[in-house]
């Protein structure tokens, strides 16, 4: 077993260095709402406006509440093994069954993929606003695939991320976003919009406004995620048993306040059947409530916060892929490393395929997102579950532990909207069973190779945890 505990160590058992904790309480806070900010409300509100109306504001605010629930399962298991393997290693924990734990971690992998792919495509879609191009057909998806390109050769070349450039990528995200909100209170103080939109219900469809809403919430949740990357970060923060709980739950009410006054200003400004047009929809805010804004700026601003998103999702997938390969899971070539770059060339040419797949024959954000999402709640539901059966495997060190009927909630609530009676569009379910086949079908073929050469697949859980074995 691995000595590394949840104080600060130098070393583990084995010699190896560990990661070193530089992030305090206000850092990882900042990287938590970085995280969550981006691709999901500049891109989204519309397809959700598209399908309630003037009430826009109300599936973010469910899509916060399950987010809030499932945090703190999150928060139990983060303080119970403050390591950086996530998902996959509370799963391992809790089941230790090998293809249970690779299905979890290939679908946060999938995740990654179809998150960066919705933010090319939102990219491309701002960028031809700023530059005047059509903003629809085959110029929006060059212009995707050209960005997706643009983050695989940054990617390879490798990217350092420091705390100060995340510092500086969240405040670009969050001046776009406070500057709809201050111009929708500006609106409204001045007589200007329509207040009275956001309480009026209307769908595009035949079903009733509780269907219509639980709809929306499967898209809206894709604005919510990205607070479960913030545990990978435990093994680089002081103290995280003591400061998580705390700095989650006040980085996820900070976003979810701001997406919810965001909402409301952009439906104040602009009708929901115009919102849900197109996909720049809070450019259109910008330009009803003040026109003499240099569109230009926004369009940005707008560039720089899913371009982040991108980045930190393409990273994440390729270096699962690559930790995945090294412990025998995933075919061995996925973890070849560049001799001059020292980055996983193979495993983010792999990524970057199937996003350049996903940006040509999809295309659309609501299908991406939406399988983000879609991705996601299934983890999510797995994650509630792990916590209870992990309730039975006491700790030595003090914990934050989580009310029992969140977790059950959690996972009721998570696999609820996970599903398909929903209204979820059928073509997210195509999506995901096709990358989650690629994903048992490399599986199944690197079992037959281990095999053959008296290889064992070991718990891509342990190297995080100081020890290394075979899976049981």
């Amino acid at each position: 077993m691995s000595s590394v505990t949840h104080e600060d160590r130098a070393t583990t058992a084995e010699g190896e260095p560990s990661l070193v904790r530089v992030m305090g309480p206000w850092l990882l806070l900042l990287f938590i709402v970085g995280d969550i900010l981006g691709t999901g409300i500049y891109a989204l509100t519309g397809q959700v406006a598209k399908q309630v109306g003037g009430i826009v504001w109300l599936p973010f605010l469910v899509a916060f509440v399950v987010a809030v629930i499932t945090a703190f399962s999150y928060l139990e298991l983060v303080t119970k093994y403050p390591r950086a393997a996530g998902a996959a290693l509370y799963t391992h924990r809790a089941f230790g069954i090998h293809f249970v734990t690779f299905i979890v971690a290939f679908a946060v992998m999938c995740s990654g993929i179809t998150s960066a792919s919705t933010a090319s495509r939102a990219f491309a879609a701002n960028l031809a606003e700023v530059i005047g191009l059509e903003s629809a057909g085959l110029g929006i998806t060059l212009l995707g695939l050209a960005f997706m390109a643009g983050v695989a050769a940054i990617n390879f070349r490798g990217v350092g991320e420091s705390v100060k450039a995340n510092v500086v990528l969240t405040c670009i995200e969050l001046s776009g976003l406070l500057l709809i909100i201050v111009i929708g209170l500006w609106a409204i103080g001045a007589g200007q919009g329509d207040v009275s939109r956001i309480t009026q219900f209307s769908s595009s469809g035949d079903t009733g406004a509780f269907w219509a809403v639980i709809a929306a919430t499967t898209l809206a949740f894709f604005a919510m995620v990205g607070f479960e990357d913030s545990v990978n970060m435990a093994e680089e923060c002081h103290h995280p048993t003591r400061i998580f709980p705390k700095v989650l739950l006040i980085g996820l009410a900070i976003t979810g306040v701001i997406y919810v006054l965001v909402s409301i200003s952009a439906i104040t400004l602009v009708s929901p059947a115009e919102l849900g047009e197109g996909e720049t929809p809070l450019l259109k805010v910008v330009q009803a409530g003040a026109p003499g804004f240099p569109i230009g700026i926004f369009g940005i601003i707008t560039m720089f916060a899913v371009a982040n998103s991108a980045l930190i999702n393409m990273l994440m997938a390729s270096r699962l892929v690559y930790g995945m390969s090294r412990e025998h899971v995933l075919p061995r070539m996925l973890g070849k490393v560049h001799p001059g770059r020292r980055t996983p060339y193979v495993a983010i040419a792999f990524t970057t395929v199937l996003a350049f797949a996903l940006i040509t024959f999809v295309g659309e954000v609501p299908a991406l997102g939406g399988t983000t999402a879609l991705l996601l709640l299934c983890v999510f539901t797995v994650v509630n579950i792990a916590v209870l059966v992990l309730r039975r495997s006491p700790v030595e060190h003090s914990h934050f532990r989580a009310p029992t009927f969140l977790p059950i909630l959690g996972a009721l609530s998570c696999a609820f909207f996970a599903g398909p009676w929903t209204g979820r569009d059928e073509v997210q379910y195509l999506i995901a069973g096709v990358l989650i086949a690629i994903g048992i079908v490399l599986w199944g073929v690197t079992v037959l190779i281990n095999r053959a050469t008296g290889q064992t697949p070991t718990d891509p859980t342990m190297e995080t945890t100081g020890s290394r074995g075979p899976i049981n």
